[in-house]
């Protein structure tokens, strides 16, 4: 069965994680990607080599892809670049503003002289505005946007423990560019598209933002929620960590009964709304701890299963390995096959055959000869 976006070539001037999250999704739907790297490869090549000898970032975001060296800054490979973006249909880079118009290719020429061209630029801060010049990465934008200031605990801002700004940035290019597609198939045209990590991080942080503006600034409250209560971590007799997330009034009234056993509390009306349970957050939470102290996991799983109430057991990396629920991928790499997650949509329950990561420069010499001057 063809993909949905086989056919389509994708050229990308990418580096590090956003336009890699992208194009890797690009490539996973068929796409033909053709990775343009520098001479010395993209840097995420060699953040870690805990892949068996391969970088774990670039293991996960470049599977599927070509990979081509281009100095660009020579004439011969601009014009091997130029007879790319003559015949592609998307064009994604990452280089900071205006660093990819110096070399010859802005985003305002190209649309010019290839009108179906699809041309997406993913920076920091945009392309204009006061912080367009600045250097920027995942940590820096978590701290800027606002997210740092809510994660963690009481004692110190935190950073998410995943590049979560690259990951929005590059999935917020991705849909953008699936927009423009099916757009172009209408009207014929290509478009322009700007994404900024501070723009998809803000986005995120729209709640928060708007809570703050109401009066109600949120507190940093490590796996407790600012909004819900009970909604967070509580230990067992067995010094187990067990998660519960009660979304409404009527999980309460069943949590309060049936779990923690307590006929009386379910019908109190001082708790009977999570409005008045915040109120009393402190009382609630420790009404669930106490409760929780006095069982081990086991039985206390079994329980919460039985009377549907949402709850997770906290696992580290080691469970996660081990987790029941974790569909894995095989992905070849220039050093040998790489087990990892599975991409998270399933398409009528056939798992996608994936492309495997390039070496650095593995298809110079066949994309060059394709595209080279007649």
């Amino acid at each position: 069965m063809a993909l949905p976006l086989e056919g389509l070539l994708v050229v990308s001037v990418e580096q590090a994680v956003a336009a890699p999250q992208c194009t890797c999704r690009l490539a996973d739907a068929g796409a033909r990607v053709i990775k343009v790297e520098r001479p010395e490869g993209d840097f995420a090549r060699r953040y870690d080599a805990l892949v068996h000898g391969e970088s774990a970032y670039f293991v996960w975001l470049n599977r599927g892809k070509q990979s081509v060296v281009l100095d660009l800054g020579q004439a011969a490979d601009k014009a091997v670049l130029e007879a790319m973006l003559a015949k592609a249909d998307v064009f994604v880079q990452n280089l900071k503003p205006g660093a990819i118009g110096k070399l010859g290719f802005a985003v305002t020429r190209l649309r010019k002289d290839y009108p179906r061209l699809i041309c997406c630029s993913i920076s920091g801060y945009g392309e204009s505005g006061p912080y367009a010049q600045r250097k920027a990465y995942d940590m820096l934008i978590q701290a800027e946007s606002g997210l740092a200031s809510i994660t963690g605990g009481p004692e110190a801002p935190a950073r998410a423990g995943v590049s979560v700004v690259d990951i929005a940035a590059g999935m917020n290019a991705y849909e953008a560019i699936l927009e423009a597609l099916l757009a172009r198939a209408r009207t014929d045209a290509g478009a322009a598209i700007a994404v900024s990590m501070f723009d998809a991080m803000t986005d995120w942080m729209a709640v928060p933002l708007l809570q703050h503006e109401g009066g109600d600034t949120p507190k940093r409250i490590g796996l407790a929620h600012t909004s819900i209560s009970p909604y967070g971590a509580f230990k067992t007799r067995d010094a187990g960590d067990v998660l519960i997330s009660i979304q409404n009034d009527r999980e309460w009234l069943v949590l309060a009964e049936h779990v923690i056993g307590d006929k009386r509390l379910a019908a109190d009306p001082n708790f009977a709304t999570n409005v008045e349970r915040m109120k009393r957050r402190a009382e609630t939470d420790g009404r669930v701890a106490a409760a929780f102290a006095a069982v081990d996991v086991v039985p206390l799983v079994e329980k919460l299963t039985r009377y549907d109430i949402a709850f997770g057991v906290i696992n580290d990396l080691n469970l996660l390995a081990r987790h029941p629920h974790l569909r894995r991928v095989s992905v070849g790499t220039p050093t040998g096959p790489a087990s990892m997650p599975a991409p998270a949509a399933i398409h009528d329950g056939v798992p996608r055959k994936l492309g495997a990561v390039p070496a650095l420069g593995e298809h110079s010499d066949i994309i060059r000869k394709e595209f080279s001057s007649k």
